[in-house]
């Protein structure tokens, strides 16, 4: 995200029912990285007492709260009004990207087709978001990366909870098919081409992820596989990366 030009103006799109409150300033802070965030809104039935969690935040980022009616049981009206804001947003040609903050496949065809006009779509979601709107998105970013993690105040008698855990996949795999995409013929690789190209492959990568705050750190832990070099000539330096047996030179 840091590639993309901070002139290019987003509109963020929040489900309110399918979306956490406690991480508005971290989603804010990410889209703020893509570009400037020019229309923030939120939806949701805001009668319910669902969406009090979200309420101390509207002033304090300037979302604009958008009302919809629960009318019919069953249905989600608060996607179908979300989605016809974002269209009219879409046609309007008032912003360049869009972020959609939701863990909800319904979103897959609404991403697509923002895409498929040529602009940035970026989601924002839970784990168990669906691969389908996680792949539909040019830049997918998974709640658990942005979630600050504090120490819990447990009672004496209290039970530590049981962790639920999470398989992650080794991301060599990965990571070796992000540098052949961006290499093609080169030996060395600038190492945000690849990062560029890692998340065309799969719009969800993120070192974080894996417990890493950047790509340098986590292609770090494979010494044997890649090797990195700091070009100081250019200003800023810029960071390269080759396949091992291709550092043949310092």
């Amino acid at each position: 995200m840091s590639e993309r030009s901070e002139k290019e103006k987003f509109a963020v799109l929040i489900d309110g029912d399918n979306a956490q409150a406690s991480l508005l300033p971290q989603i804010l802070a990410e889209v703020s990285k893509a570009g400037l965030i020019t229309i923030k809104r939120i939806y949701g039935d805001w009668t319910t007492t669902q969406m009090n969690s979200w309420k101390d935040s509207l002033h304090k980022h300037a979302i604009q709260p958008m009302q919809q009616f629960r009318n019919t049981v069953g249905k989600n009206a608060t996607d179908s009004a979300m989605i016809i804001d974002a269209m009219d947003i879409l046609h309007s040609n008032d912003v360049d990207g869009f972020c959609i903050v939701s863990s909800d496949s319904d979103y897959t065809r609404l991403a697509t087709r923002i895409r498929e006009e040529g602009l940035f779509v970026i989601g924002v979601g839970e784990k168990k978001t669906p691969e389908a709107f996680r792949n539909a998105c040019n830049q997918f970013i998974y709640c658990e990366n942005l979630a600050v993690t504090r120490e819990p105040t447990k009672k004496p008698t209290e039970k530590p909870k049981k962790e639920e855990k999470v398989d992650t996949p080794d991301p060599l795999p990965l990571l070796m098919q992000g540098f052949e995409m961006a290499a093609k013929e080169e030996e060395w690789v600038h190492l945000a081409s690849m990062g560029s190209a890692l998340r065309q492959l799969d719009p969800a990568f993120d070192s974080r992820t894996y417990n890493h705050p950047k790509l340098q750190s986590l292609i770090k832990d494979y010494p044997n596989t890649f090797a990195l070099k700091l070009d100081k000539s250019k200003k800023p330096p810029v960071l390269y990366v080759a396949l091992k047996s291709h550092d043949s030179t310092n």
